[in-house]
């Protein structure tokens, strides 16, 4: 079977990028985290042992959604591409992914913040999902937490977006699907350890430095989704194999 690199690095780039968004938007997703935990009895938010099987059906919920996102854009990408050549079609998608990861990375540095306008992008859908949520609202069991988290798994978020466009890139439904499964669970561990230690998290997203640390290593991401060959673990294979 010969090594698709493009592929893997679609996978590596998906989950490194959901590290690093993660902790930009831990405000937001600390702030739903909150709206889940506080509409918790008392006696199980004020438990971290009890707390923490809901917490993370919610991120479950989540990363769900974010898959069935991926299965969606791959399905809108193989129609995009059917007047173009697959080559030609996959290079473009390439191409315009790698675009946008930069300007998420300037914006995440605080170098763009016009990116934020993507996020109108998903407002309409999300008017139409959003009341389902408020119904799931107070939460009372693992269930409603992990529907909770799929119907959260669909808020406008520009770097979601950007990790879709990745996704798309792949040129095949599953693919794009667990790319964004990669996305998803690049997102976890920050966003799970908000519910353990969300005030060293939450000092630290608002440090502009590592902000713009960050940022830098989203573009060098972009690099490499435009280049694919750029990565090391592609390398490796490459020169293996020859």
């Amino acid at each position: 079977m010969e090594f698709d690199y493009a592929f893997i690095t679609s996978y590596l780039v998906a989950f490194t990028m959901g590290l690093f968004s993660s902790m930009h938007c831990i405000g937001m997703c600390g702030s739903i985290i909150g709206t889940l935990t506080l509409s918790l009895s008392p006696d199980i938010r004020n438990k971290k042992a009890r707390l923490f099987p809901f917490v993370l059906n919610y991120n479950l919920g989540r990363i769900v959604s974010y898959t069935l996102a991926g299965a969606l854009v791959g399905v809108i990408a193989s129609l995009l591409n059917m007047p173009l050549s697959h080559g030609e079609g996959h290079r473009l998608l390439q191409l315009l992914s790698a675009l946008i990861m930069a300007s998420a990375g300037l914006y995440i540095a605080g170098w763009f913040p016009r990116f934020a306008y993507i996020e109108k992008a998903g407002l309409h859908v999300w008017k139409k999902i959003e009341p389902f949520g408020r119904k799931l609202i107070p939460v009372k069991n693992h269930t409603q937490a992990y529907l909770f988290g799929m119907v959260w798994g669909w808020l406008p978020c520009g770097l979601v977006y950007t990790a879709l466009t990745l996704a798309a890139t792949t040129g095949d439904i599953t693919q794009s699907a667990l790319t964004m499964l990669a996305f998803g669970l690049g997102t976890l561990p920050a966003v799970m350890g908000v519910g353990i230690m969300a005030g060293a998290l939450m000092r630290l997203s608002r440090m502009q430095y590592f902000k713009q640390v960050v940022g830098l290593l989203m573009i060098a991401l972009a690099l490499v989704a435009a280049l694919p060959w750029l990565n090391p673990y592609a390398l490796t294979t490459h020169l293996r194999n020859h």
